[in-house]
């Protein structure tokens, strides 16, 4: 019976040291990243994580394919938060939280904030629950080992990853 107690003692501590390691962003290959900015007198924040080129063609195969629906990070859904109504690209988005998906393509991409901000990757992304798309073209640009969104103060928000990048206003 001790033995018994005793094994499942050490499976439940073994259990939860797991799932606190799994909820620890930070220890994922992909670590967390934030990028943030005032623009008009709008908090916006945007969480996601960041995945690496790690030597491979991230835009054939299934880590973020051209033509197919992209979480726009790793793990989560990157969510884009925003205190007030702002336009995007001249577009009407009210205050809110949305996950942040994109569609790359070679020659321009298409921003997507859709109202489930709470999904795990694309795997539940529904069209139907966008709030708006925006496209925007892509550019050659410096080369980025890891996927890195910039936001600043001018409503500039800036998506680079290996040797591409966009940009969206936020005003």
């Amino acid at each position: 019976m001790k033995k018994l107690l005793l094994l499942s003692l050490f499976a439940l501590v073994a259990f939860m040291g797991n799932a606190q390691h799994k909820d620890d962003k930070s220890k994922r290959p992909s670590p967390p990243a934030v990028a943030s900015a005032t623009v008009n007198g709008a908090s916006i924040k945007i969480d996601y994580s960041q995945p690496a080129v790690k030597g491979r063609n991230v835009w054939a195969g299934d880590l973020a394919p051209y033509g197919k629906v992209w979480r726009t990070g790793a793990n989560e859904a990157t969510v884009f938060e925003v205190s007030k109504d702002v336009t995007v690209e001249g577009k009407a988005l009210k205050a809110g939280k949305y996950a942040l998906f994109s569609i790359p393509n070679e020659k321009e991409w298409v921003i997507i904030f859709n109202k489930k901000s709470n999904q795990w990757g694309a795997y539940d992304y529904k069209e139907a629950d966008d709030a708006l798309r925006v496209i925007v073209p892509a550019k050659a640009h410096d080369f980025t080992e890891r996927f890195t969104i910039s936001a600043a103060n001018s409503g500039k928000v800036t998506l680079a990853w290996d040797k591409v990048a966009v940009d969206f206003t936020v005003k």
